[in-house]
């Protein structure tokens, strides 16, 4: 096994220091901090053409991924393996007046012991065993094992049979920007190079699933994630008269009942479950203080898949919808006829039935009523709201699906259903392909060897259950489920954009193999070092050789 430990170690400690919080500046600072780093190696001062930093395309933000590539001289081999990682972390709000210490592991870990921690945390606050601090797991310490590899291929570029390529990519807490950027590289790569791509190896956290779970998780593919959104349009009332309308708030609270937590809407595959639909925001749509009930309210959830296209998504999700619009009238009736018997006013029966719509189903509605006149009015309502920058691609999906209700007819109360965000495809490792075959039994072959020198259990699931970037290297989804996505978020080819058949022609089959720790996200987020730093690139390096030997 290589002596990686300290190296990867130091790397991490060094990338944890520069504040990369995504949408910010320091996305930039760490991007030219590598470009300049991996230049400095002697292989790409000789090779300076073989590393890039370059400007994400179709962004509002400036920042940059770094690319680079090694030629293997073992053989004549066009074969090529990636390995690649996120640079930019989330925030450090939840340190409050610490926050400067986030990027200061040494001096974080020693302010801790001071502190009043979990007895497990306490325990775990042994410099040499953990490393605290922002992005210490996630993933910078995945990033520190990738470049310590880059630089050992890079000076014994007689062990590559094949290619090595390297991707630190920005954005990967927000929108992705970064990977979709970097799949136009891959493809130049490809065309120019002749490049055969045959495996991605992502370096992203991996951590207990359960309390007490001693296992060291390898994946093969990834979960899918979906932002299935609600828009409700209620019966506007006075609340002295609250039973002559219907408060919008009424049916999200059902639909929120309905949807959160369901173990009904965890979709299943290899005997692997997701996690159930969470509520990520609910809001009804008023503006300011007035006695009359909402016009509107909006809710969406987190959505993984596994097997389900954004197609089923939909419909699974409109049948809950007509569940709790259902619910949301029943229980109105019922407490209005209890009101009147209470009061001894008479009891008028109620006008509203449940009706859920998706957004294609009421665009095709209005397109056949109105023409052009509405296709027409709704691409300048469109173009005009872009500029409002206030607005992210799920508000400015909301504020299209708002315009489009005003042109509907018939406004009795309606769920609008759609999705307003970002699709990260779900990946399957079938092994059907000669590709996917190949990298199956790599990874079993090297999680073998390696398991034979490492006490922990390393064990190997099929999908990695947190979104990543691995989800933009290959599609499992047919045309069909990526037609639900386009046809079903407003914001698409205005505010949000992806060429998710480039991704199908990529096609490369994606793995996770990254460091392992606790906490992600918050601010005890910390890593195990001698998994993350030892196992984690001897593991990965094993997986290039055998995916790269013919």
């Amino acid at each position: 096994m290589l002596n990686s430990r300290e190296a990867v170690l130091n790397l991490t400690k060094q990338l944890v220091s520069i504040r990369s919080v995504v949408n910010t500046e320091g996305e930039s600072v760490i991007a030219h901090s590598l470009y300049t780093m991996i230049s400095s190696y002697p292989y790409f001062q000789t090779n300076p053409g073989q590393v890039v930093i370059e400007k994400t395309l179709d962004d509002e933000k400036e920042r940059y991924n770094v690319l680079a590539y090694v030629k293997g001289t073992k053989g004549k081999s066009n074969r090529t393996a990636i390995i690649m990682g996120h640079m930019d972390t989330v925030g450090v709000d939840d340190f409050n007046q610490l926050e400067e210490y986030a990027f200061m592991p040494d001096e974080w870990m020693n302010l801790l012991e001071e502190q009043e921690l979990p007895d497990a945390v306490r325990n775990q606050l042994t410099p040499g065993e953990w490393l605290f601090g922002r992005g210490a797991l996630d993933m910078k310490s995945g990033i520190a094992s990738n470049l310590f590899l880059l630089q050992y291929f890079s000076e014994h570029p007689e062990q590559l049979n094949g290619n090595l390529v390297f991707i630190a990519e920005c954005d990967e807490e927000d929108g992705s920007h970064g990977i979709l950027s970097a799949l136009t590289t891959l493809e130049r790569w490809k065309n120019e190079l002749q490049f055969e791509y045959v495996a991605a190896i992502n370096a992203d956290f991996v951590a207990p699933l359960y309390e007490g779970d001693p296992n060291r998780y390898v994946y093969k593919g990834t979960v899918g994630k979906l932002l299935p959104s609600f828009y409700i349009a209620g019966a506007e009332t006075h609340v002295g008269s609250p039973f002559e309308g219907l408060d919008p708030n009424y049916i999200a609270a059902e639909l929120v009942k309905q949807i959160n937590y369901n173990p009904a809407l965890c979709d299943v595959a290899h005997g692997e479950y997701t996690l159930p639909p969470v509520a990520l925001k609910q809001m009804d749509l008023k503006t300011e203080y007035t006695v009359q009930t909402a016009l509107g309210a909006y809710v969406y959830f987190n959505f993984f898949i596994h097997s389900w296209s954004p197609k089923e998504a939909l419909h699974l999700l409109k049948e809950q919808a007509d569940i709790a619009f259902n619910q949301a009238i029943e229980s109105f009736e019922k407490n209005y006829q209890a009101y009147c018997q209470l009061t001894g006013e008479k009891y008028n029966g109620i006008p509203w039935q449940t009706r859920v719509l998706t957004f294609e189903e009421m665009d095709k509605l209005l397109r056949k009523a109105h023409g052009d006149k509405y296709v027409n009015g709704m691409e300048k309502f469109k173009e005009d709201l872009l500029h409002d920058e206030s607005l992210d691609i799920r508000m400015y999906a909301l504020r299209v699906v708002e315009e489009a209700w005003k042109w509907m007819e018939n406004k009795t109360p309606t769920i609008i259903l759609f999705y307003s965000s970002l699709y990260y495809p779900r990946i399957e490792l079938s092994g059907e392909s000669e590709k996917e075959a190949r990298l199956n039994q790599a990874v079993d072959e090297a999680v073998n060897n390696i398991q034979a020198k490492y006490s922990k259990p390393i064990k190997v699931k099929n999908f990695f259950p947190f979104i990543s970037d691995m989800s933009f290297l290959s599609l499992s989804d047919d045309e069909a489920g990526i037609q639900a996505v386009r046809e079903n978020n407003p914001a698409w080819g205005k505010k949000h954009y992806v060429d998710y058949e480039k991704i199908r022609k990529m096609n490369i089959p994606v793995i996770n193999i990254g460091p392992y720790g606790m906490d992600a996200h918050k601010k005890l987020e910390r890593v195990e070092i001698d998994y993350s730093m030892e196992v984690v690139p001897n593991l990965t390096k094993l997986v290039i050789e055998k995916v790269l030997n013919d």
